[in-house]
């Protein structure tokens, strides 16, 4: 896949550049705050190569692509100019609840990665711990220790640059209100408050003692409060002493309320949460790893999962695990895989079965967006299988009392965040809670997943159309420039200026014939009908160079096959017509074609009909 063009196409089909307001991204999807969503072409991204889906949500406009996100997202923000935050306001209305979303998302997403791999640092030390492979007086298990704390400890720090991103206020101002909290000379003086009885006062205010390690909303609360000061701030100063007196005016104000009023708030806000879903965990800790297990494919669709992650993070800095969001999470997750692979298994569909069984196995490791957009949403029987499974392996997981102590994407991969300190009890209930949800979701998906035999279907869509070979824009054949293709002497067809670099097979079939040049590929339907895809005007010149072949004569190919890729920049740069005709040369076989309305076409769309 090319990264660059991918991140291109996605680029131009948001609108362009001056449509985005801002962007960024998590494990498997580009995050757009669009200025007006209205201008980005949803259908035309559906249908790209290398996007999984198109998700609008929570103000958000999210591209799915999988686990490759990253490697687009670089060249994307290299091709918009982009920076972290990109000062240009939305103009599309959102309800307060899309708003509120927008915001737990973009608070919490770019933090995931360092909660990850705190996590994980801390879970492999429990498991060297459990199976005695070190102990907790050595100095390796020690250094390994704090810095697997650190994630935790400092996440006030990392949380006050993120939401300073999304309340669009200083973003390191943000993560100084973070550090505020976590002082050492703070924590000290907490310490000895709790000790002595005696209270700590700030300018005659009274300070709560409580500690801010790991905590989430004492920050937020923080900082947006801080965006006001700054505003404020920034509206008052004299234009010549702007440059210190508003980071002077912000940092004391925003501290002082901080420390007196909002900071405690949040900490009782935040053990409350905690004391809630500690209740749940007593009276009834299968009720909420049920439901998200059962609803869990439609929180990620929505991308309201994130307010749930949100949650997990709080139970784990106020009661130290968490119950209720990632084991419910990480049954639904498996299910995904459990059913995509018995697609997988079951389909006799070359092309289902590859994408069904690549997506099963990344679900199952933790990353859903693949088997979500190409398996589950598209099958019946897959979504109903998931939603089972996922409740069943919910039920299983509250009733067994499961503790998620480091969070991360709920799938195999993270299955050691549920190790405990000298204790594998919770590891061992987490993975027969991941063996149960994937055995049921796939026994289940078998049973109920039907399909219409691909013979059949191949016969009838190579008796009545032709797809189109790349996207791009559809033109006449009379109107290519070209006479011998214009006059209909090579046979009836249909030309696309190409818009993409790969040329997919059209029908199902097998390649007869490939030019030396590379520039023309001969196929033959398996009606017998015969196709030549001509690639550009006059290409024959370039002796192959820009194209690289992807099949070979003689290979059989399904519609949507890639056959060749083609530089088209070179093709232009050397003054050719990227005008592509497609061609039934065996004219005997076919009284007309009929060729499709649109003007423009996706690879896959219907090009021309034939009548016989």
């Amino acid at each position: 896949m090319n990264y660059k063009d991918l991140a291109q196409t996605i680029l131009r089909e948001v609108g362009g550049k001056e449509n985005v307001s801002s962007v960024i991204h998590c494990a498997t999807r580009l995050r757009f705050v669009l200025v007006d969503e209205q201008k980005a072409n949803t259908n035309a991204l559906k249908q790209t190569p290398g996007v999984v889906g198109v998700v609008q949500s929570g103000g958000q406009y999210q591209v799915i692509i999988g686990s490759d996100v990253a490697n687009v997202y670089r060249p994307l923000v290299e091709l918009g100019g982009f920076k972290e935050e990109k000062e240009v306001d939305t103009t599309q209305p959102q309800t307060i609840g899309a708003r509120l979303m927008a915001t737990i998302s973009g608070i919490f997403t770019p933090v995931l990665p360092v909660i990850t791999a705190a996590g994980m640092i801390k879970a492999v030390l429990s498991l060297l711990v459990v199976f005695k492979l070190v102990t907790t007086k050595d100095q390796n298990y020690q250094i390994l220790n704090f810095i697997g704390d650190a994630g935790f400890y400092f996440l006030p720090i990392f949380l006050g640059g993120t939401a300073a991103r999304q309340f669009k206020t200083n973003q390191y101002l943000g993560m100084l209100m973070g550090a505020f909290l976590l002082h050492p000379t703070f924590v000290g003086l907490v310490a000895a408050t709790k000790e002595s009885g005696a209270g700590i006062h700030l300018f005659g205010l009274p300070i709560t003692p409580v500690g801010y390690s790991a905590t989430v909303i004492p920050v937020i609360l923080s900082v947006l409060f801080m965006s006001y000061v700054e505003r404020f701030a920034d509206k008052i100063s004299p234009k010549a002493i702007k440059f210190f007196s508003v980071p002077l005016i912000t940092a004391l104000v925003t501290s002082v309320v901080t420390f007196t009023v909002l900071g405690p708030i949040g900490a009782i806000v935040g053990q409350w949460l905690g004391s809630f879903f500690k209740f749940l965990e007593t009276f009834g800790p299968w009720v909420v790893p049920t439901v998200v297990g059962i609803f869990s494919p439609f929180l990620v669709m929505t991308g309201t999962h994130y307010g749930l992650v949100s949650i997990g993070i709080n139970n784990r800095a106020t009661i130290g695990y968490d119950t209720v969001v990632q084991p419910g999470m990480l049954a639904s997750n498996v299910s995904q895989g459990g059913a995509a692979l018995a697609i997988a298994f079951k389909t006799k569909d070359v092309n289902k079965k590859a994408l069904a069984s690549s997506a099963g196995i990344t679900a199952i490791f933790g990353i859903t967006e693949p088997a979500l957009y190409g398996v589950t949403l598209q099958n019946k029987a897959a979504l109903i299988a998931t939603m089972i499974s996922g409740g069943i392996g919910g039920f299983f997981l509250g009733i067994m009392n499961a503790r998620n102590f480091s969070g991360g994407s709920p799938g195999l991969l993270t299955i050691t965040s549920y190790i405990g300190e000298n204790t594998l009890y919770y590891l061992y209930v987490a993975l027969a809670g991941l063996v149960l949800s994937v055995v049921l979701s796939f026994i289940i998906t078998y049973v109920l997943y039907k399909e219409e035999s691909v013979e059949k279907v191949s016969e009838n869509l190579q008796t009545d159309r032709i797809v189109s070979p790349v996207k791009g824009k559809v033109i006449p054949l009379s109107d290519v420039s070209d006479a011998t293709f214009a006059s209909g002497m090579l046979g009836q067809g249909v030309a696309i200026i190409p818009e993409e670099s790969t040329i997919l097979s059209p029908v199902n079939g097998e390649i007869v014939a490939i030019f030396d040049t590379k520039h023309a590929i001969g196929l033959k339907t398996v009606d017998g009908i015969e196709l030549l895809i001509h690639i550009g005007l006059d290409t024959v010149n370039l002796k192959g160079e820009g194209f690289k072949l992807l099949a070979k004569v003689g290979q059989t190919v399904a519609v949507g096959t890639p056959l060749v890729e083609v530089d088209f920049d070179k093709v232009d740069a050397a003054g050719y017509e990227r005008v592509t005709p497609i061609l039934v040369t065996n004219q005997e076989a076919v009284t007309s074609i009929t060729p499709t309305e649109n003007t423009s076409v996706f690879a896959g769309e219907e090009l021309f009909k034939i009548n016989k």
